[in-house]
């Protein structure tokens, strides 16, 4: 799974603001590797530079001497709306525009925003969600509207999820939709401010962690000073998601370090499945701290049995056909002597349409393993995700058409074990009434609208790991 997006911002006087976010798309480049872009403010008008790429792939010390100025925000993109066309790379910004925007989030309707761009005559028709929200804000702000009072009219037309950083040539707003859904906080450096998707890329400039924005809330920028204003009561629904797989270790949401729940989410699984195994190895990355937990509780030696290769897909040479079919082969290189003749036990952080762990388990068996156990630090994935990850539709998820006791059979396991949904809960050491769980039991707490008639609740095997299915509720 992929989500959408990263999003970086400093504003300060005295800041190289271009150069620092940067640094911290760096950070963020787990967020998103399709695009990356960056937009500067000297004051007078805003700079942009953008590309499609990693990060690595963007920029030159001549792209950020082009871009001056004490603002700055930037933006590493995973496409799910509109997919993958340059065109919707970001920051959005027009030529001679007002206004630059990044987007973290989706919007599964915008039949309320569509209406009102073609009320005041405004195509749509090439725009993706985050573009019409740029076109709707930019509407407002060329009528004489400062840009708080622009995002205070837009609010309602923003029908899902998004964390946002908007930028005119003198003022930087932060905004996040009332269940704050995806992440975003605010750092302090040097007498400025910086705003990110995740507290590692705030200790990777130097900066100190303030706090979260609220969900809900609008922070403003400007050489004043910082204001904030709650512009829709705070319903915390923070996608746990972020926690299982999207976030890195390193960094802290809703006071939780990623990497200590994680290490939970593998000790809990193995509480609820202990298996008489030689060998605990981890899918790489985001698996290895659940995999340590479980070692660590079954008294199992912990070892890396699979060495991924970071490099592949970081290109723009697109592999051919045949090498698209050995997409985890390219990925997933197995040690031999760490698997051959043990009984292994495979650690992942979900399993989604279950092609991938077919063919992971295939080349563990091919190393020699004398048996294999996959052993899962989530629930079942049984509903699309709607706010941001580009899951596919549910037809395509195993779990939402296949009985659990089958999977085994279907991805070649010895045995497939998922951790239960109240373990998943009880890792996190928080309360479920703060968390978006939609993946896991089709409750959406942002209204999908007309999207909900692409989910179904009658599941195969819908009663096990511990969820009862109802239909989704507006909250």
């Amino acid at each position: 799974m992929g989500e959408k997006c990263g999003i970086f911002g400093v504003f300060g006087k005295g800041l190289e603001a271009a150069r620092l976010v940067y640094f911290g798309l760096w950070s963020l480049q787990h967020r998103g590797q399709e695009s990356s872009g960056i937009a500067s403010s000297d004051g007078r008008r805003i700079h942009i530079h953008k590309g499609e790429g990693l990060v690595a792939h963007v920029y030159n010390d001549a792209n950020l001497r082009s871009l001056p100025g004490h603002s700055a925000i930037g933006h590493n993109r995973y496409s799910t709306s509109k997919g993958s066309n340059p065109l919707h790379s970001q920051p959005v910004l027009k030529k001679r525009g007002l206004l630059a925007l990044a987007h973290n989030g989706n919007l599964p309707s915008m039949r309320k925003l569509e209406g009102f761009l073609k009320g005041v005559k405004i195509n749509t028709s090439l725009l993706n969600d985050s573009g019409m929200m740029h076109e709707a804000l930019s509407y407002y702000l060329k009528r004489g509207y400062d840009l708080e009072d622009a995002v205070r009219e837009c609010f309602p037309l923003f029908t899902g999820v998004f964390s946002l950083l908007l930028m005119t040539k003198d003022k930087m707003v932060a905004v996040r939709d009332q269940f704050g859904i995806r992440p975003l906080c605010l750092g302090q450096l040097n007498g400025g401010y910086v705003i990110s998707s995740e507290t590692c890329a705030l200790d990777t400039v130097g900066a100190t962690f303030l706090r979260e924005i609220r969900p809900g809330e609008m922070v403003t920028l400007t050489p004043n000073g910082k204001t904030s204003r709650q512009l829709r009561k705070s319903n915390q629904k923070l996608d746990i998601f972020e926690f299982v797989y999207f976030a890195r270790p390193d960094s802290i949401l809703l006071g939780k370090r990623v990497n200590e729940v994680r290490r939970n989410l593998g000790f809990n699984l193995a509480r609820e499945h202990p298996i008489k195994a030689d060998v605990v190895i981890p899918v790489p990355d985001s698996a290895i701290p659940a995999a340590l937990g479980y070692a660590e509780q079954s008294g199992t030696r912990f070892d890396h049995g699979l060495i991924k290769n970071r490099y592949i897909h970081r290109t723009f040479i697109r592999p051919g056909r045949r090498l698209r079919e050995f997409d985890v082969e390219l990925k997933l290189n197995p040690i031999e002597n760490v698997i051959k003749g043990k009984r292994v036990v495979v650690i992942d952080d979900s399993i989604v349409r279950g092609t991938t762990s077919k063919r992971l388990v295939d080349i563990i068996r091919k190393a020699g393993a004398k048996r294999v156990h996959l052993c899962v630090s989530s629930p079942p994935v049984r509903f699309p995700d709607f706010y941001g990850i580009n899951t596919p539709n549910q037809k395509d998820l195993i779990a939402a058409g296949m009985q659990i006791k089958d999977i085994p059979k279907y991805v070649g396991a010895d045995s497939v074990n998922y951790l239960s949904y109240k373990g998943m809960l009880r890792s996190t050491g928080l309360p479920e009434n703060v968390f978006s769980t939609s993946c896991f039991t089709g409750v959406y707490p942002a209204d999908i609208m007309e999207r909900q008639t692409e989910i179904s609740y009658n599941l195969a095997g819908s009663q096990t790991c511990d969820i009862t299915y109802a239909p989704a509720i507006t909250m």
